[in-house]
């Protein structure tokens, strides 16, 4: 530490010598111990992550089928990629209590952490995945339709006021509404829900 203070000012019950500072003016030792802190809150934010879960895909059409399901296809893709499991896939019509019933039955399985859904998430009266979905939701996830519209946004402009993508937890049991188009799933699975889906399992499975 440098020294403005000539020895005939300095008060004779002055130490000579400080700890020496940072570049922040913060002494180098509790610096140190910041650095092991900050280490110790992200181990243990990410303590309950999970390396591998288990996913059902619901794919939502009246004119679609499992073998021509483009959009169930790239979510399955996304999963795997990441080293997930597709645990089952399944088609439902575009029907408020079919809907409903088969969120609510996937979500019951043992083998299933994840339940993505594909199709009707728009606004015309058919669209009524969303309506059946969230009754479902012990919470909700509100960032998860955030960004997936913002970076909707970037492909598609102003048309992604058209989509209701939500999603939330029922029985610690995560639940992603993703609209029907093959892009939409992909950027969806892709982007938004495979890079965080461990630790949002881990944290929303922790007291099943």
């Amino acid at each position: 530490m440098v020294d403005f203070q000539s020895r005939e000012t300095r008060r004779d019950d002055e130490p000579d010598e400080e700890p020496a500072d940072d570049a922040d003016g913060e002494p180098a030792k509790d610096e140190a111990h910041g650095d092991e802190h900050e280490h110790a809150d992200d181990h243990d934010h990410h303590h309950h992550d999970v390396d591998r879960v288990g996913l059902a895909i619901l794919t939502v059409s009246t004119s679609r089928s499992l073998d021509d399901d483009p959009a169930g296809d790239a979510i399955a893709e996304a999963f795997e990629a990441d080293g997930h499991e597709v645990v089952t896939r399944e088609l439902v019509r575009d029907s408020y209590d079919r809907v409903q019933s088969g969120i609510d039955n996937l979500a019951s399985r043992d083998d299933v952490d994840v339940v993505v859904t594909t199709g009707g998430t728009g606004v015309t009266p058919d669209d009524v995945t969303v309506d059946a979905a969230e009754p479902l939701f012990n919470k909700e996830l509100p960032g998860f339709g955030e960004l997936f519209r913002r970076r909707s946004y970037e492909e598609i402009g102003e048309k992604v006021v058209a989509t209701r993508a939500t999603a939330g937890v029922t029985d610690g049991v995560l639940v992603f509404c993703l609209p029907g188009s093959e892009n939409a799933a992909r950027l969806g699975s892709e982007q938004v829900v495979v890079p965080e889906i461990g630790h949002l399992v881990g944290l929303a499975s922790r007291d099943r």
